[in-house]
C-alpha cells in the first residue's frame, strides 16, 4: 500500500495496527502487515508520499529548473494576452533558456548546433 497524496495521514496506521495481527519491518520503507485472514499488506514509507520517501525525492536541481520554467512560463501567459484558454505547449525557447541557465551555473559550456545539425534535426518535420 502507497500514498501518493500529499499528507501521512492518508492511510490510517493505527487502523492497520489494530486489524492486523502481527506486523515485521521486511526491509528499508517496507513494513508487512498479517492479517487474520492471512493476507499480508505492505506499506510503504510508512504510509509518507511514496515517490519523495522512497525514490529520494526530485532533487533540488530538477525541482530549481521546474520552478524557473513554471516562473517563465506564467511570464509569458501574462505578456501575450491572446491566448485562448486551453492547453498550451510552453514554446521552446524558454525550456533551452532554462537548460542553458542550469549549464551555465554549473560551468558546463554547450556549443551551437550547426545549420547541418539544425536542418537534420528539422528535416522530418517537411514532410508533414
Amino acid at each position: 500500500m502507497a500514498n501518493s497524496g500529499h499528507f501521512d495521514n492518508e492511510i490510517s496506521k493505527t487502523v492497520l495496527e489494530n486489524l492486523s495481527v502481527s506486523s515485521r519491518i521486511v526491509r528499508e520503507d517496507v513494513k508487512e502487515y498479517k492479517m487474520n485472514d492471512g493476507r499480508k499488506i505492505y506499506l510503504l514509507a510508512d504510509g509518507r508520499l511514496v515517490n519523495l520517501a522512497i525514490g529520494q525525492g526530485h532533487p533540488a536541481e530538477i525541482m530549481d529548473m521546474s520552478f524557473a520554467l513554471q516562473m517563465l512560463a506564467a511570464e509569458y501567459i501574462m505578456k501575450n494576452k491572446e491566448l485562448e484558454p486551453g492547453v498550451h505547449n510552453i514554446p521552446r525557447k524558454l525550456d533551452e533558456r532554462v537548460a542553458r541557465l542550469e549549464l551555465e551555473t554549473r560551468g558546463i559550456i554547450i556549443d551551437e548546433l550547426t545549420k547541418e545539425q539544425r536542418d537534420y534535426l528539422t528535416g522530418w518535420e517537411e514532410g508533414t
